[in-house]
C-alpha cells in the first residue's frame, strides 16, 4: 500500500501524513483532533478516495450506542410480522440490521472506517468498543455466530474535544492533533479551492482572517470551512482588496462577517471594540 501524502483536493501536513502512515503500519485506530473545521472528516473522505477504497462512515450522535455499530436485533418487527403470520419470522437473521462495524470487518477488501465526533455520544461509548476493535472480532447471541474480520480495516476516529475519552481507548489509538494552518499553508488550501483568486485580494482576506482568529474573547474562532466560505462569497459579491483593507485598516466588522462570526456575543464583542479603536484614534 502506498504512503498517504494528500490529495489534490486535501492539503496535509507533513506532520498528518506521518500520522497517517505510522497509524496503517501499527494497524491502531488513528485519534484525529482538532479545532472544528480543520478537515478531519475529510482526512478520512480523501485518504479512501487516494487508496480507491470504500469509506464506511458511522457519524457518531448523543444518542449514539456502541452497540448500534456491530447489530441491532429489530424485535418489533419481528413480533409484527408473528401477529401477521408471515414466514420470515421462522428464521431471526432476518431482523438483524448489520451495523458499520460489521460492514467493514466483512468487505472484501480493506476499507477505511470512519467513527466521526466520537466525543459526542456518553462517556461509555468508547470503552464499549474496545473489545472489538482490539480482536477485530464479535458474537451475534440471537444468531449465535461470530464475526470476524476478514481484514483489520482502516479506521479513523475523529473528536472535537467535547469531552475526554478514556484512557483504555486513548492506548489503543496512534493521536494526531490538527493544528490551525499557518498562513503559507492557508493559502496552499485556498489554492486548491480557488486557483485563479487574485493574490491582493487573498493577502487582504488573510490578513483580516488572521487578525479575526487573534482577537481576545473570542467564543469561536473562524475555522478553514468558514474561510473558504467567506472567501466564494467575496467572489461572487465581487468585494474588492481596497475595501478589505479599509475595513482592516479602520478595524471595522468584515463585510459578509455572518460567513465567519457565529454567534452574536463574537459580532457584540467585534463591534464594542471596533467602537474602542474608533474613540482612541
Amino acid at each position: 500500500m502506498s504512503a498517504f501524502q494528500g490529495t489534490s483536493n486535501y492539503i496535509a501536513s507533513n506532520d498528518l501524513q506521518l500520522a497517517v502512515n505510522a497509524a496503517i503500519a501499527l494497524e491502531k485506530p488513528l485519534l484525529i483532533k482538532g479545532e472544528p473545521g480543520t478537515g478531519k472528516t475529510m482526512l478520512a473522505e480523501e485518504l479512501a478516495s487516494s487508496l480507491n477504497v470504500e469509506l464506511i462512515p458511522w457519524h457518531i450522535k448523543s444518542t449514539t450506542k456502541a452497540q448500534q455499530g456491530l447489530y441491532e436485533y429489530d424485535a418489533v418487527s419481528r413480533l409484527r410480522d408473528s401477529q401477521l403470520g408471515n414466514e420470515k419470522v421462522n428464521d431471526i437473521s432476518n431482523y438483524i440490521i448489520k451495523g458499520k462495524l460489521w460492514h467493514a470487518f466483512t468487505a472484501d477488501n480493506r476499507p477505511v472506517l470512519l467513527i466521526d465526533e466520537i466525543d459526542k455520544a456518553d462517556i461509555e461509548f468508547p470503552n464499549d468498543l474496545l473489545l472489538e476493535l482490539d480482536k477485530m472480532e464479535f458474537f451475534v447471541y440471537e444468531t449465535q455466530e461470530k464475526v470476524i474480520a476478514k481484514q483489520r480495516p482502516i479506521i479513523i476516529i475523529t473528536s472535537n474535544n467535547e469531552k475526554e475519552l478514556p484512557d483504555a481507548f486513548l492506548r489503543r489509538c496512534f493521536f494526531h492533533y490538527i493544528n490551525f494552518p499557518e498562513k503559507e499553508e492557508m493559502q496552499a488550501i485556498v489554492d486548491v479551492h480557488f486557483p485563479k483568486i487574485k493574490q491582493t485580494l487573498l493577502d487582504e482576506a488573510l490578513a483580516l482572517f488572521f487578525d479575526l482568529r487573534e482577537m481576545p474573547g473570542l467564543k469561536k474562532k473562524p475555522s478553514t470551512s468558514e474561510l473558504i466560505d467567506w472567501l466564494k462569497l467575496l467572489l461572487a459579491e465581487d468585494i474588492s482588496e481596497e475595501i478589505l483593507h479599509e475595513t482592516r485598516q479602520k478595524k471595522v466588522i468584515p463585510p459578509l462577517h455572518g460567513a465567519l462570526l457565529k454567534n452574536e456575543q463574537d459580532v457584540h464583542l467585534f463591534e464594542k471594540l471596533a467602537f474602542m479603536h474608533q474613540r482612541h484614534r
